[in-house]
């Protein structure tokens, strides 16, 4: 194994595993396992954590993060030795926990791959070690497996009792704070041949009074597949009074404990456990013995015998461990690249697996993300399909045009999304908010699906609106709305209306530009990406995303230009859209604030609660002049009312208006106030001049960026608690919204640094996120992206960040500059000197037109960015043909679909001197 860090992890293959000594001695670390039925696993050093199938449904007891070190509710494997006494394979006995950090504390090591955690603990003096292998498995059951196996490492024989106990929470999360004990009167708890069954009676929840259908259990089997002598079916039984978890009665002291039972025993109305006592072994030195666990949720008729038969042996166990690594060696494959930094292509791997996990996951349910309730929010929709263009392209376009489903007549959309993909759901809380940026993702998206695949006809497909009680984005209700009066937008003759993909995103963008506030900025609302800036919802405006609004209004100019020239002269288009395509009809003065106010109020009268289901033939020329005549001046209005010279010399966009109409950013009494926010969307939206540009990468080194922590802070210091902002400012500085290093937005920012062509400068802000998250003395996180960076170097909240996706798209469309262009191939690399290998190749294996392409430029003279052009191509080694667009090589798509889809091909780039 290569060392990536004295202290830290180190990788042991290509495949991204990778080990780590004493993670129980590191806080917070925690590992996910899952599955597409529905499990979601979090298992820790300590094996704590939690098992369950969504909100309501946990087989084990929810945990925040500080838990994983408060509570002593967590998996066990315990071994009584005899002549010596008890031992936890876990770790999780009171004697062990008091020897962590003596003389005598026992070597663990964490083995980690594609989805599988094993703790290796072993005891010299005791002579014993435990071998404890963690997965869920990729089957169609809600199960977790672990296998655990003890070797005797010392010169004599030992005699061992095994007993399992994994306590079984078995209801909903709402129940730990919300009739603890009176809901674990609903238990029906039993005991089968190889484990513990709980089924209870009712739930209750925020659902109300239900008949429950779940059955939770753990079975247990040796690895032979014997069953379990007796058991331990309830906690108090177990820990015996006055003893606990971590020194339970049945374990230390059985002779006083409540007798254990046989398999076939009902107890009803307690708290309950897995808890399992196998026979006595004697081991021999050198000698191992095995044991399975399977944690089952089970929804409907239970099977205990189907799940032994699947699971229940040492052969089983092992055969589903190699199906695991196979499942997430597919999963991962089509993305994968080779540079001079071997650890950096092992941990992407990390970095790939992450949008997978958010999508089986969503926002909740890992150690850190306890808030929700399950699911994801609409900026996850799309920004989640950017990974699946890379990883999974089959499945984006009916993602995409389903999730179009939940955008309103009034440019806003659904907050509530189901899980099945284009289902949205009415609040019925009546608690509207609107995010003031939802309206930009989808375009983003969508252009690069449009790109990747040239599919110009997804544009004119018909899709419903979302319509519930809310219409002016969130500003009123519809007081005659009705649920049952279905979820989609309706004509006046009560049909359900359809618009083109093209109109929904001309409504998003148009409804975004007309609704300003007083400085002509777009409406902040109740926030934008940035969730803490949410209490400006009076006098608060968004600069950071009107920027970003401009250059997508520029980008629909060039779609409508492309349809156009596909052979479409005209698009149909709802009739009352044309009061915001002002220049086809009656102008708008853009500079007349209450005039542009006053058309967004008609376009809302006029389309909301119900639209007329006429539509008009427009010209797609005339509707390309109107949307650039609004992106030009939006830019030009930006360029010169919001940019910032300061008192030190330095040069930056604004990023906001706060509740009383004042400027947020530039000198203040209390420091230089600034945002990342606002110069990423400046410089992505192509607001930024050139100049501009080089000035904003001054400023933000100058103020923002923060090497201790990885990058660039989201913000500077305000150095105040900001009621008329937002609540981000309460939280402490450096700490989330308030000026970490938010990954999110340092790759985003890194991404519009390398479009806008400085390219060390978009490496920098890439690698020096790499190079952090690396130094485990540091970051105290596993390999991945965390979703921030604390004051203090740690990385927060992993796994479930959106900026895994941005960070993919990144490396792949910008700095191997392997992106599409309506359909062709795009070759433009953006890599400077280091990035190639000691042979001077840099390569990436992707998707592209449904062909595994494994991407080479050889660059054998080292030359660095900006030195070097691409001076000729072979396809499967023939010299292929391809047309030079400045910097760029295109390949039209005809080309590679000519190609075997089963195989992959080699594209060999040759770069010389420019």
């Amino acid at each position: 194994m290569s060392k990536t860090h004295e202290t830290g992890w180190r990788f042991a293959d290509d495949e991204g595993t990778f080990a780590l000594e004493d993670p129980h001695k590191t806080n917070y670390l925690y590992f996910p396992l899952v599955n597409e039925a529905g499990m979601i696993s979090v298992v820790t050093p300590l094996l704590h954590g939690d098992v369950k199938t969504g909100q309501n449904t946990f087989a084990t007891a929810p945990v925040s993060v500080e838990d994983l070190h408060n509570t002593r509710s967590a998996r066990n494997f315990w071994v009584y030795i005899h002549g010596v006494g008890p031992w936890s394979a876990t770790g999780n006995s009171a004697p062990q926990i008091a020897q962590m950090f003596t003389d005598d504390a026992e070597s663990v090591t964490l083995e980690a791959g594609f989805l599988w955690q094993r703790i290796i603990r072993e005891n010299a003096r005791l002579g014993l070690r435990a071998e404890i292998t963690t997965l869920v498995p990729p089957s169609a059951d809600a199960v977790e497996l672990m296998q655990v196996t003890l070797t005797n490492t010392g010169d004599a024989p030992l005699t061992l009792t095994p007993t399992a106990a994994i306590p079984l929470y078995g209801r909903s999360a709402d129940n730990l704070r919300d009739h603890r004990h009176v809901t674990s009167l609903l238990h029906r708890i039993r005991t089968n041949a190889h484990g513990v069954l709980v089924r209870p009676t009712l739930s209750f929840d925020e659902r109300g009074h239900l008949p429950n259908t779940v059955t939770y259990g753990v079975l247990g089997a040796e690895d032979n597949g014997d069953a379990p002598v007796c058991f331990y079916p309830v906690v108090e039984d177990f820990i015996g009074e006055g003893g606990t978890l971590e020194w339970p009665q049945a374990i230390v002291a059985p002779e006083q404990a409540r007798p254990s039972v046989p398999a076939g025993t009902a107890v009803d109305g307690y708290e309950a456990i897995g808890a399992l006592r196998f026979q006595d072994i004697e081991l021999e030195p050198g000698r191992a013995k095995s044991y399975v666990l399977i944690t089952a949720i089970v929804n409907g008729e239970e099977n205990p015998d189907a799940l032994l038969a699947a699971y229940g042996d040492a052969i089983k166990f092992e055969r589903w461990f190699e199906h695991t690594l196979a499942y997430w060696q597919a999963k991962l494959a089509p993305l994968n690249v080779q540079t001079a930094d071997r650890t950096f292509d092992r941990w992407l791997k990390w970095v790939t697996v992450q949008p997978i996990l958010r999508r089986l996951i969503g926002n909740s349910f890992l150690p850190y993300h306890d808030y929700g309730r399950g699911g994801r929010g609409w900026r996850d929709l799309w920004q989640d399909c950017l990974a699946l263009l890379l990883m999974e392209p089959a499945e984006v376009r009916d993602l995409l045009f389903s999730s179009y489903a939940g955008v309103r007549s009034d440019g806003s959309n659904a907050t509530i999304i189901g899980a099945k993909p284009g289902e949205f759901k009415a609040d019925r809380n009546n608690i509207p908010r609107v995010w003031m940026d939802h309206g930009a993702w989808p375009l983003l998206t969508t252009q690069l699906y449009l790109d990747a695949t040239g599919d110009l006809e997804f544009l004119l497909q018909d899709q419903v609106y979302f319509k519930d009680q809310f219409i002016n984005r969130a500003q009123s209700l519809d007081l005659a709305w009705k649920p049952e009066d279905s979820t989609h937008l309706k004509t006046a003759d009560g049909a359900i209306y359809r618009g083109s993909i093209l109109e929904h995103l001309l409504i998003q963008h148009l409804t975004a530009f007309f609704n300003v506030g007083e400085h002509n900025i777009i409406k902040l609302e109740g926030a934008d990406w940035n969730d803490g800036m949410d209490m400006a919802r009076q006098r608060g405006e968004s600069v950071a995303f009107t920027a970003l609004y401009a250059g997508n209004l520029r980008t629909l100019s060039e779609l409508a230009l492309a349809l156009r020239a596909s052979g479409d002269p005209e698009v149909a288009l709802a009739t009352e859209l044309l009061l915001l395509l002002d220049t086809l009809g009656q102008p708008v003065d853009y500079t007349d604030i209450a005039a542009k106010q006053a058309r967004l109020a008609a376009y809302f009268a006029a389309a909301q609660p119900v639209i007329s289901g006429e539509k008009t033939a427009v010209s797609l020329q005339a509707l390309a002049d109107d949307l650039a005549a609004k992106a030009a001046w939006l830019t030009a209005h930006l360029q010169k009312q919001e940019w910032i010279e300061n008192a030190g010399g330095y040069g930056w966009f604004n990023s906001y208006y706060d509740d009383d109409g004042q400027r947020v950013e530039g000198d203040h009494p209390l420091g230089v106030r600034m945002t990342l926010t606002g110069q990423t969307f400046a410089l992505l939206g192509d607001v930024a001049t050139a100049e501009q540009a080089r000035a904003i990468v001054a400023a933000a080194d100058r103020y923002l960026y923060a090497e201790t922590m990885g990058g660039y802070r989201l913000n500077t210091d305000f150095g105040e608690v900001l009621l008329n902002l937002g609540r981000c400012f309460g939280y402490a500085y450096g700490h989330k919204e308030n000026g970490a290093m938010f990954s999110h937005m340092a790759v985003m920012y890194a991404n519009a640094l390398y479009r806008r062509g400085l390219v060390r400068e978009g490496h920098k802000a890439l690698d020096d996120i790499y190079r952090h998250c690396r130094d485990f003395a540091v970051s105290r996180m596993y390999p991945g992206i965390p979703e921030y960076v604390n004051p203090r170097g740690r990385g927060m909240y992993p796994y479930l960040t959106g900026s895994a996706s941005w960070y993919l798209l990144t490396l792949v469309n910008e700095v191997f500059g392997v992106k599409g262009q309506l359909g062709a191939l795009r070759l433009e690399p953006k890599l400077v000197a280091g990035q190639f290998d000691e042979n001077g190749d840099a390569a990436i294996h992707t998707l592209f037109a449904d062909r595994q392409l494994n991407i080479v430029y050889h660059n054998p003279e080292h030359l660095d960015y900006g030195d070097y052009a691409i001076e000729t191509i072979k396809l499967d080694g023939e010299s292929v043909s391809f047309e030079h667009r400045g910097h760029a090589a295109l390949l039209p798509r005809v080309t590679l679909l000519a190609l075997e889809e089963a195989q992959t091909h080699m594209l060999d780039v040759y770069l010389a001197a420019s």
